[in-house]
């Protein structure tokens, strides 16, 4: 009879601490699915451009905000710029940092803007031994025409020249401050520049 009793308890407390492992480790993984997998919310997209301008703000929803201060990012005020992201070209395709690619457009609505390639993670990638990975309003050559043309690629090439080196997917970083799509409501209805593939390494 001892032993029977003795047995339904065990029992009972391998049920309880079943359903514990399932719930916590249930509750770890959605978490980390919604800071990790999910998209974020108030995407704003034009071409291969996209932006989120409540990340890090006290309007973005938690999820974001989590993810935002889980990332480190420093968040800019409306009043301040906007972070757009490039994860494509204009043609759809994943940005490699084995291939050569051109920025061209019209110089972005900004007091000051700069440009910078990362990895698929967000950060920062080192330039080469003749060239950084980064450039800026103040650096970059402009047309006549008041437009610009950068190339971003492992080798060197004449003008406006942004570095990288390895292999993998990229992303392409650009920072507009001071600028009116800081406030505006759809990205689409401004002129961005695009992104064009110019070439791969075998």
């Amino acid at each position: 009879m001892k032993s029977a009793v003795r047995n339904s308890m065990i029992y009972r407390a391998f049920l309880v601490v079943l359903f514990l492992v399932i719930a916590i480790g249930g509750g770890a993984w959605s978490v980390w699915l919604v800071l990790e997998q999910a998209p974020p919310f108030g995407k704003l997209t034009s071409g291969p451009w996209e932006a989120f301008p409540v990340a890090g703000t006290p309007n973005a929803d938690p999820y974001s905000r989590a993810r935002h201060v889980r990332s480190g990012g420093l968040a800019l005020g409306p009043s301040e710029g906007i972070v757009l992201t490039a994860h494509t070209d204009s043609s759809n395709g994943a940005l490699s940092r084995n291939c050569t690619y051109r920025i061209e457009g019209s110089t972005p609505p900004a007091r000051l803007w700069t440009l910078y390639v990362a990895d698929a993670q967000g950060n920062a990638l080192p330039g080469s031994k003749q060239k950084r990975s980064a450039t800026h309003s103040q650096m970059a050559v402009l047309e006549n025409n008041n437009r610009f043309s950068i190339a971003v690629s492992s080798h060197p090439l004449p003008g406006n020249w942004v570095a990288v080196e390895g292999d993998g997917r990229m992303q392409i970083v650009l920072t507009l401050y001071d600028t009116p799509l800081a406030a505006a409501s759809q990205l689409s209805e401004i002129s961005l520049p695009t992104i064009t593939q110019a070439g791969c390494d075998a």
